[in-house]
């Protein structure tokens, strides 16, 4: 790795983080492109500083540089290790940093016996289902939120 990824390592966070604000600014802002693009909205209206408290619980926050310029959410589930709420601020994308993290959550994966990461992404976001597949993510399943009646999302998993 070259540039700006290659002086970064992921480091997790606490629920008492003080970062944790920082991080969900860092969200909100990587995600407002897909306001009027995506139906249902994104989850990530619904984010707090306290829910992400409880994501450091439950799972775990890792970001990368301080102040954060990038960041994911990791859950262990049963057969995989769900990757979300990735995100990169926009003057640091193109450096690899997306790809560091989604690199470290299959060593978390592999770390915790689970044999996958897993993602989803909405229909729409087409440059998404791309970018994932560059990072060596297929695509496995489609599903809808409650109340929709076609799929809303696709579900994709890399093999660790």
């Amino acid at each position: 790795m070259t540039g700006v990824s290659s002086r970064l390592t992921p480091e997790r966070l606490a629920a008492s983080d003080a970062r944790l604000g920082a991080v969900l600014d860092l969200i909100r802002r990587s995600f407002a492109f897909m306001e009027g693009r995506i139906d249902p909205p994104s989850s990530m209206r619904r984010l707090t500083v306290e829910a992400l408290q409880e994501q450091c619980r439950r799972g775990e926050i890792w970001i990368l540089g301080t102040p954060p310029l990038a960041c994911m959410f990791l859950t262990p589930k049963p057969d995989g290790l769900y990757l979300g709420k990735l995100a990169v601020e926009e003057s640091s994308r193109g450096a690899g940093l997306a790809r560091l993290l989604v690199d470290h959550a299959a060593q978390r994966a592999r770390e915790l016996g689970l044999p996958a990461v897993e993602l989803q992404t909405r229909m729409e976001l087409e440059e998404n289902h791309q970018a994932f597949s560059l990072l060596g993510f297929v695509q496995v399943g489609a599903t809808a939120h409650p109340g929709y009646d076609r799929p809303t999302s696709l579900t994709f998993r890399r093999p660790v």
